[in-house]
């Protein structure tokens, strides 16, 4: 008798998540998934809780109502569970967050080093193969001050990526980028998501949504308004609130 494989819980669930800051109430009763490889873009007019959203899910900002589950495991006060997330769950920032006085090198060991115990070597070695696979290895030594914002950005992407996260999340990379840096960070970015990668990424750069996103969600005043297959969402919007970000950001 064949025995039945036991189904894998999503790897992100949210389920009627709520959180206020104050009066204001900056996500309201969210709720969606993503599956283990998926690919999930997050986009919508500033001020609507895309980043709210995205740093409940590691805890950067604590929600205030509903669940937030990773791999099945619940996201709450307790330190044990907070700790194993935050092991499986790679942030990338706006603003790349590197410590200035740390070489690029320096950057990528810390984490691996005093969060997962690698030994120095096995740290540096980790750091040099995710700093070659972002295309960047020959700046290993220099400080972030010597590096462009595009550099510094793909140096933010391997040190997330020395942690071996199961999933990453990116919080607008490219926005405080100049346009010509953009896309070698794209690049990086889709390249991840060709090799399989969990990624929830909120962004305004609908060329890359289109090329890599599994599903889109769109957010406006705090709610999900429309959550569809990418392929359905760029073709066929079925709100008009959608329709309307959508002829103005695909426009410009």
């Amino acid at each position: 008798m064949m025995s039945r494989s036991v189904p894998q819980p999503p790897m992100v669930e949210l389920r009627n998540v709520d959180k206020q800051f104050g009066t204001f109430h900056a996500l309201k009763n969210i709720c969606f998934e993503v599956g283990r490889g998926e690919k999930v873009i997050v986009c919508g007019p500033s001020g609507s809780g895309k980043s709210t959203m995205i740093r409940c899910i590691n805890r950067l900002e604590k929600h205030d109502g509903g669940r937030i589950l990773v791999e099945g495991m619940e996201l709450n006060d307790e330190v044990r569970n907070l700790a194993a997330i935050r092991r499986e769950v790679g942030m990338v920032f706006q603003h790349f967050n590197l410590f200035p006085h740390m070489t690029v090198l320096e950057n990528l060991v810390l984490a691996p080093m005093r969060v997962r115990k690698a030994s120095k070597a096995e740290a540096r070695d980790l750091a040099m193969q995710y700093l070659t696979r972002v295309r960047i290895a020959e700046k290993a030594d220099r400080y972030p001050s010597q590096l462009s914002g595009g550099q510094q950005q793909r140096v933010a992407i391997a040190r997330a990526l020395c942690m071996k996260p199961k999933i990453l999340l990116f919080d607008e990379p490219t926005s405080a980028l100049d346009p010509e840096m953009i896309s070698e960070v794209l690049d990086v970015m889709a390249e991840l998501a060709r090799e399989g990668m969990t990624m929830i990424c909120v962004t305004h750069e609908m060329g890359f949504a289109r090329q890599v996103a599994d599903k889109m969600v769109f957010m406006d005043h705090g709610e999900i308004v429309e959550a569809a297959p990418s392929a359905d969402f760029f073709a066929a919007p079925k709100t008009d609130r959608a329709k309307l970000f959508l002829s103005q950001i695909l426009s410009h």
